[in-house]
């Protein structure tokens, strides 16, 4: 049944993934409009708060980037696989590229712009949609929830809920807080993340004795 709920999670994600890139795409008139109206309302409070833009910029350029996330999901491999548990570790690797692979694919077909400030706060290169930052956060946060032994007590599984999602949504805030992204491309990160996410994990694992967590 829990696997069944994650096919389903994916495949609503991917199909909402899908919807929001045409959208993108086309455009959608209202979808640019709402997009450049939150950007400006959060652009006009970074810009009257340098202090904020210091703290969102160290929290989006080092403990959620993509390559400390990276750097993370590749920790979680190296333990897996000297443990013997090679079928998860090889699971996390691949979703992780694979991550990789699609959001700058995706970046390439759709070639959206980024905000473009005559008082920027910060800057990133190559196409905005979807957010790199949020699709990477989703899935590594995703596989490390995963992960978790089956015997964590529910306080520690808890706290490693409520980190994951600090982490998975505060990265996308800073994103656009930072004016280098349309809220749209976060959604469509999160979404695409979701779906790469429940492709990796809803198809059962074989038992290894260990402890370690999985469908």
């Amino acid at each position: 049944m829990r696997n069944d709920h994650l096919r389903w999670a994916g495949v609503g994600c991917a199909l909402l993934g899908g919807v929001l890139t045409v959208l993108v795409v086309v455009p959608w008139q209202p979808l640019p409009a709402y997009d450049e109206r939150v950007a400006r309302d959060l652009h006009a409070h970074a810009v009257a708060h340098p202090g904020a833009v210091r703290l969102t910029g160290v929290l989006t350029d080092f403990v959620w980037d993509p390559w400390t996330m990276r750097a993370l999901a590749a920790a979680a491999c190296a333990v897996l696989w000297r443990r013997g548990d090679r079928e998860r570790a090889v699971r996390v690797a691949l979703a992780v590229v694979a991550a990789s692979v699609v959001q700058q694919g995706v970046k390439a077909l759709v070639g959206r712009e980024r905000p473009v400030w005559p008082d920027p706060v910060d800057s990133a290169q190559y196409a905005a949609y979807p957010s790199g930052h949020a699709m990477t956060a989703t899935v590594v946060c995703g596989l490390l929830l995963w992960l978790l032994p089956r015997t964590t007590s529910p306080s520690r599984a808890g706290a490693a809920w409520a980190l994951a999602a600090v982490s998975v949504l505060g990265v996308g805030f800073t994103r656009i807080y930072l004016g280098v992204h349309w809220l749209s491309d976060v959604v469509g990160g999160w979404l695409l993340g979701v779906a790469l996410l429940a492709l990796a994990t809803s198809v059962p694992v074989r038992r290894h004795g260990s402890g370690a967590a999985g469908p």
